[in-house]
Parts: structure tokens; C-alpha cells; sequence
């Protein structure tokens, strides 16, 4: 089994590249952005489970932005989807394994 030392220390994964309607591209953000907040959602009810008096301040925090994003997106893309527009979408995330 090879070591992290002989394997790539960084990754690019390309996740959402292209032109998409309104529609798609309302899909694919809502999809991404549900599956970030059910994550949160369930660090934060492991974390409840070992200590209750936690109030799990970051997760709590962060799965308010992330359906505050979605309500500014589904106007983003209401208003798209009346002008008729496509929409150019680009994501890639970066992984680092950290020292």
C-alpha cells in the first residue's frame, strides 16, 4: 500500500463546468447546497448526541448561510429564467492534504 508521502499531495476536481438553463442550473446549486446543509445537520446532531449543552455554534451558523445562499439563488435564477437567459457556471474545488 503506497504512503500519502508517494501520492499526490493536492487534488482538482472539476465539478460543474458549462452553460445551463435556469432550470438546470437551479437543479444542480440546490442539490449541491442541500447536501452541505444535511451535512451540517448531521455533524450537528452527533455532536448533540455526545454533549447535549453544545450549541454547535459553527454548524448552526453555517446551515443558516447556506439556505440564506439558496433563497438568493432561487431569486437569481427566477429572474434568469424571465429574461430568458442561460446561465455559464464554473466550480472546481481544490483538496490539500494539510501538513
Amino acid at each position: 500500500m503506497e504512503t500519502l508521502e508517494k501520492v499526490k499531495k493536492a487534488q482538482k476536481i472539476d465539478l460543474i463546468s458549462g452553460c445551463y438553463t435556469a432550470s438546470e442550473a437551479s437543479h444542480i446549486i440546490n442539490a449541491v447546497l442541500n447536501v452541505k446543509i444535511n451535512f451540517h445537520k448531521l455533524h450537528r446532531l452527533s455532536i448533540k448526541e455526545g454533549n447535549e449543552a453544545d450549541a454547535c455554534e459553527f454548524d448552526s451558523g453555517r446551515i443558516e448561510e447556506l439556505i440564506n445562499e439558496q433563497d438568493i439563488a432561487k431569486q437569481f435564477f427566477s429572474q434568469a429564467r424571465l429574461e430568458g437567459k442561460k446561465l455559464k457556471m464554473k466550480s472546481i474545488i481544490h483538496i490539500e492534504i494539510e501538513n
